[in-house]
This record gives structure tokens, C-alpha cells and sequence, in this order.
């Protein structure tokens, strides 16, 4: 991790900034009922409740119990029912089971927020010494930036639990507004050349972003804005899912075992299928089911199904190194709920020609596999494994999504899931030879 100079030794900055992620936290988890927090969906996905008490967790254990004078736990099984995936720091209650922990309630979950947030503010007012200030503000960056990882995910867990309900409920209520028409697809083209890549030492930073290394960048183009809903809709009409020239082997393997033909939450039914151009075809959204609108991005897509597309497509991925070069100079957007769409004249500038929907709308896949940067180096301890060993099996995704808390995105940062993985607000961006 890398800690921005101007953070240390400003208690009351830290203070401002944690208060305004915490509170942000609270305030995703308001239109949910208790009901709504304690259930799990699927073993990717974690309760409401769950993810409430683990950020708090991690400020408690990495922070509070490392430094606070005379500490005590708030509830000693709180350590092994809210650890992730720490192993250095001991025994976790299994992923797939989190749903089952009726206890502790959400009011205790509460009361453990208020709890640490306290002991927090009492420890950053009691730092006198300039070591420990730069040692608690690299500390509470990283778990701020955690937190927001983890809004994120909240956002896309809770969509995913509400998909399975019949009944098919609003996490917000209100329709989605109809895009309008998408921008006509174009080609950026890039000279590429030997070009640094990674973070460049300006703010924050995880450890997966470093060292800021030397890369060759073949020539590319790429495409002007994300996939939409009509141009993917139209590679399920020219039986997309039924041709295995297009699919790399094992994700012809997925799709055929799981019985898949179409994005995660697009379904057909409740609609007349006459004059807007989608058929009956809907889309389920954190506004409830909406009908498909072909000008907004497709998104809950696998890599298999947007390297698929890109296939048929008659183009590619694009390399993460080729996205971060085409993406450094673009301003960053915040969405909210559900990509929007790419009018024309969207785009940021850049060497005279527009990108448009690399920030705010969907991650997008890359084909680059997971893996450390020449030179990485792992923090030592816990903290550690924060990133590093989870570098195998698993593809990176570049920009943000929808749901990515504002001031949490930039072009070097480096998300990554398996090939299969649908429920993040995942997309697609092409690219091509020059």
C-alpha cells in the first residue's frame, strides 16, 4: 500500500473521511429489511449483516488490537465469525455458511459499528507520536478503501438475493429512464511503444498495482464505448450460445452444463413483445424488473461470454496494459444502480478522440490473466494476503462499475474474479489490431 504524504499526521483528516465511509455503509443497508441483511444467496455473495460486521472487524482486529492501550475485544467470537480469508490471523467461520448466523442480530451489529468507531476516534485524538500517526494513517486508508470494496460488493449481493425472490423486489424504487440512442461504435487507435504501467505514486494505491514497471504495447484500437444490450441481444439471435467456435473449450464446457443463453439477469416474460424492439425480453436492476433497453450496456456477463461475443464480433479483449494506457488520460465517473448509456458526443478526450463509459458504468473484462506485476512484493503479516494469493485461475477487470463508491476508482486498478463470475457489474469493451 501506498499512503499519501499529505495523510500523515492529520488525525482530523482521517477522522473525516472514515466517519463519511462508515456512514455511507449504514446508509446502503437502509432500504433493507433485517430479513433482507441475514440471508446469503449463493457462496460468493455474503449477507448484508455479514459484510456490516466484517468491516468493522477489520479496523478492530488490524487496527485496535494492534494498537489500542489495554484492548479488549468487543465479543471474542466476533474474531473467527467476521474474519474473511485471513489466515494469519486464525479461524474463519466458512464462507458458504455466513447466512446461517441468525446471531448476532443486526442491532449488535450495530452497536459493534458504534462501538469500534468510537474507540477509533479516541485512538486517532490520543496519537501524539509521529511514527504511530504514519503507522494508524496507513492503516485506516487501507480499511476505508476495504470498506468501499465492500459497499460495492453490498450493492451487488443484495441485487443477487433479490433476484431469487418471486416476487422480484426494489432494493430502490423507480423506473430506470429509456437510454438514449447509443453512440455509433468507433475505433480509438493507439501507437502503443514501451510504456509504464501501474500505479504512479499519486494517492493511494494497493499492493497489486506495484512496482510501476517498463511494458511493451503493441499497436491496438479501441472500441469508443461498452457492448450494448441491442448489440448483444442480436449474437443471442445469430446463436451465439450455439456455437462452439466461439467459446474458449472450457467455457463452451460452462455454458452447455449450466444450461445458459443469455447475461445473468435478462428474462423473458411480462412483456407484449411488440414496438420497442426487445421482444418480452426484461432485465432484472436494483430498480426491480425493468424492461431490456437495448442503448444501455450489457452487463452480468462472464469472460466467457465476453470473450464469446468478442469473438463474433470479429475483434478481442483488450489487454489490461492496452486499457490503462487508453484509459490514463480519462476523467473518472460515479454511477449509481445500473450502467447508463454512451450518447453521442460522450466520451473523454484523448489524442483527439473520445473513450466514452470507462469509469462508473461496468468493470470491464480484460484478457490478461491475474498475476503480480515484475517486482511485487507482498506486505508482511495478515495484511499481506490482502491481494498476493489470490494471483492464480482468476482474469483482471479495469474501470469501475455502477456501483463503485465515488473516489475509489482509478486507471490503475486492478480487479480480478474467475472467468465464470456473473454478479458483479461486469461488461464489455472490444479491441483490435489498428
Amino acid at each position: 500500500m501506498h499512503l499519501p504524504p499529505q495523510l500523515a499526521g492529520v488525525p482530523s483528516l482521517w477522522r473525516a473521511r472514515y466517519e463519511t465511509v462508515r456512514r455511507r455503509t449504514l446508509a446502503l443497508a437502509e432500504p433493507l429489511s433485517d430479513e433482507d441483511c441475514g440471508a446469503q444467496s449463493m457462496p460468493d455473495a455474503s449477507p448484508i449483516k455479514w459484510h456490516l460486521a466484517h468491516t468493522t472487524w477489520f479496523f478492530e482486529t488490524f487496527i485496535l488490537e494492534r494498537m489500542e492501550e489495554g484492548y479488549t475485544p468487543f465479543h471474542p467470537a466476533f474474531r473467527v465469525l467476521f474474519n474473511s480469508y485471513y489466515n494469519g490471523v486464525g479461524e474463519k467461520h466458512p464462507r458458504p455458511q455466513r447466512g446461517l448466523l441468525t446471531r448476532p442480530s443486526m442491532a449488535q451489529v450495530r452497536a459493534y459499528r458504534a462501538d469500534v468507531d468510537h474507540r477509533i476516534a479516541r485512538l486517532a485524538d490520543s496519537v501524539r507520536d509521529a511514527a504511530q500517526a504514519q503507522e494508524l494513517g496507513a492503516l485506516l486508508t487501507l480499511g476505508m478503501q476495504h470498506e468501499q470494496q465492500h459497499q460495492e460488493l453490498m450493492l451487488t449481493d443484495v441485487k443477487h438475493l433479490l433476484a431469487q425472490n418471486l416476487l422480484l423486489p426494489a432494493y430502490q424504487e423507480g423506473a430506470l429512464a429509456a437510454a438514449a440512442p447509443a453512440a455509433p461504435l468507433a475505433w480509438q487507435a493507439c501507437d502503443g511503444g514501451m510504456v509504464e504501467i501501474g500505479h504512479d505514486g499519486d494517492g493511494f494505491s494497493f499492493d497489486n498495482e506495484l512496482p510501476r514497471h517498463p511494458q511493451y504495447v503493441a499497436p491496438f484500437a479501441l472500441a469508443s464505448r461498452l457492448v450494448t444490450n441491442g448489440e448483444y441481444l442480436a449474437f443471442i439471435e445469430a446463436g451465439g450460445y450455439d456455437d462452439p467456435a466461439l467459446w474458449l473449450a472450457e467455457g463452451w464446457d460452462w455454458v452447455r452444463s449450466n444450461g445458459l443463453r443469455h447475461p445473468l439477469y435478462w428474462r423473458r416474460g411480462d412483456g407484449d413483445g411488440h414496438g420497442d424492439g426487445t421482444g418480452d425480453w426484461r432485465e432484472f436492476t436494483l430498480r426491480g424488473a425493468q424492461p431490456l433497453d437495448l442503448a444501455r450496456p450489457v452487463t452480468h456477463v462472464s469472460l466467457f461470454e465476453a470473450d464469446a461475443y468478442a469473438h463474433w464480433a470479429g475483434a478481442r479483449l483488450p489487454t489490461e496494459a492496452e486499457w490503462e494506457l487508453a484509459a490514463r488520460a480519462a476523467d473518472v465517473e460515479t454511477g449509481w444502480l445500473h450502467p447508463a448509456g454512451a450518447e453521442a458526443g460522450d466520451g473523454d478526450g484523448h489524442d483527439g478522440q473520445a473513450l466514452s463509459q470507462l469509469f462508473g458504468h461496468c468493470w470491464q473484462w480484460t484478457s490478461s490473466s491475474y498475476a503480480a506485476y515484475p517486482g511485487y512484493r507482498a506486505a508482511p503479516g495478515a495484511l499481506g494476503e490482502y491481494n498476493g494469493k489470490f494471483m492464480v485461475n482468476q482474469y483482471v477487470l479495469r474501470g469501475s462499475s455502477c456501483a463503485t463508491p465515488a473516489g475509489h476508482a482509478r486507471a490503475s486498478y486492478r480487479n480480478f474474479f474467475p472467468a465464470s463470475a456473473r454478479w458483479q457489474f461486469t461488461g464489455i469493451r472490444l479491441a483490435r489490431l489498428p
